[in-house]
């Protein structure tokens, strides 16, 4: 097949100069709260990477993993190839199920107009020259080791969230992460939301006062189960259709099960469910508008109400306490879709960030020296956005939008919340030892 050509944008503004303005103005705002990028890394040891080339240049970029978030990932950058609005080109697919491998190589490859290469064994994938970067969609029990393996392969690394599965493989990705001059990019799209960005500059400024109290929650409902829309397809069953001890991995061989295999986050083994699919999202901006600090106590309770089938909790409450004295409540559900609204409690005035705007109310005693205030943000798609932040960060060497110290943050919440529930017991953080707990 013939070689791909470049794909350069047009000399007009595209969606793309939006997605970088925003990603760009949020990265500026990470990099005052958390001190982490190429400065961090260099002085940790880790050299700091050449760019591949100028603001066109094409990215040739890896995918492991081609299950539904995965391929979603293929038809969006391909979508921005085509687009114009990021020179972008996929190069190779990993998978351990063949019948998937192939299909997505095929349909990558008919679509871009030229040879896509195809991977049983993502190692091999990352031995290859001529890949930039990886984007990881594979289950959570692999994302820490794929993610610094291909640290180790001298690749930037885009990593679906949750981080990892576990809190101290978050830790020694992150270790990896300050010492390697590769980045990692973790894929919570929220991050690049302006209203966030807006509420912690208001924050930072002393607009609220101290913040004391923030909620958020992600619900939704379904009529027989959470993730039960990923259908089971018959002969993906182990042996030349799936390497099914090459997808269990870290966790060592598991009995075959086809329920696990294609519906992995019901699962407690494999997966923390609501808190690592669904409510990271909200809490991972949510703790970069409040700036608060690592968590120092999380509790949470969960419960099996509706989809008694499913081995993690269809209803989820979490409380996290954090160093600098600001406490966090989440909600989630998959059996019922009425969420709490998302704000940010100060002692002289409540930050509201529901809609795409970010508005502040003083309180009662504070009108007379706060005014409040609201800022308005034009629509945008976050999926897109990270990922054009991700591409630019390739090319700049600029810190990404959505970075891994962060992550780690929110990773002590996942992992607590999710002991708590199953083991019925608060949980203490240290930031400065980077130990946990029960009392």
């Amino acid at each position: 097949m013939k070689e791909c050509k470049k794909n350069i944008g047009s000399g007009g503004k595209t969606r793309r100069d939006f997605f970088k303005s925003t990603a760009a103005t949020a990265a500026g705002a990470m990099m005052g709260s958390y001190a982490v990028g190429s400065k961090a890394r260099a002085q940790e040891g880790g050299e700091i990477k050449k760019a591949p080339g100028g603001p066109n240049e094409r990215v040739n970029l890896g995918l492991i993993g081609t299950g539904g978030m995965g391929s979603a990932h293929l038809r969006a950058f391909m979508g921005l190839a085509e687009k114009g609005i990021e020179n972008v080109r996929i190069t190779a697919v990993c998978d351990v199920a063949v019948p998937k491998l192939e299909s997505n190589q095929a349909a990558c490859a008919e679509r871009q107009g030229c040879e896509v290469k195809a991977y049983k064994n993502y190692r091999e994938l990352l031995d290859d020259k001529g890949i930039d970067c990886v984007l990881i969609a594979s289950p959570e029990h692999w994302h820490a080791q794929m993610a610094i393996d291909a640290l180790d392969a001298g690749k930037d690394v885009y990593v679906e969230k949750p981080m990892t599965l576990r809190l101290d493989e978050s830790f020694r990705l992150y270790r990896a992460s300050m010492k390697s001059k590769n980045f990692v990019q973790v894929g919570t799209q929220y991050m690049t939301y302006p209203r966030y960005v807006a509420a912690q500059k208001l924050i930072a400024d002393g607009g609220i006062g101290h913040p004391t109290f923030s909620q958020t929650s992600y619900c939704r409902n379904s009529r027989d189960g959470e993730w039960l829309y990923y259908g089971i397809d018959p002969d993906i069953v182990p042996g030349p259709a799936l390497d099914w001890e090459a997808w269990c991995g870290p966790l060592g061989l598991q009995p075959w099960n086809p329920q696990v295999y294609f519906r992995w986050r019901r699962y407690k083994k494999f997966s923390t469910g609501i808190i690592g699919d669904l409510l990271v999202h909200m809490m991972t901006p949510l703790m970069m508008a409040v700036d608060a600090g690592w968590p120092v106590r999380v509790t949470a309770t969960g419960g099996h109400y509706i989809d008694k089938a499913m081995e993690n909790h269809d209803q989820v409450n979490i409380t996290a306490q954090f160093e600098k004295g600001h406490t966090m409540i989440v909600a989630g559900s998959t059996c019922n879709e009425q969420g709490i609204e998302p704000m940010i409690r100060g002692h002289k005035g409540t930050i509201y960030l529901s809609s795409s705007d970010m508005i502040m109310r003083p309180e009662a005693l504070f009108v007379d020296e706060v005014d409040e205030a609201r800022e308005r943000f034009e629509g945008m798609d976050p999926h897109n956005a990270i990922r054009s932040d991700f591409l630019d960060c390739v090319r700049t060497r600029n810190e990404p939008v959505s970075p891994v110290k962060h992550a780690a943050k929110v990773m002590v919440i996942v992992d607590l919340a999710t002991r708590s529930m199953w083991e019925g017991s608060a949980f203490d953080f240290d930031p400065v030892n980077w130990t946990a707990r029960a009392i």
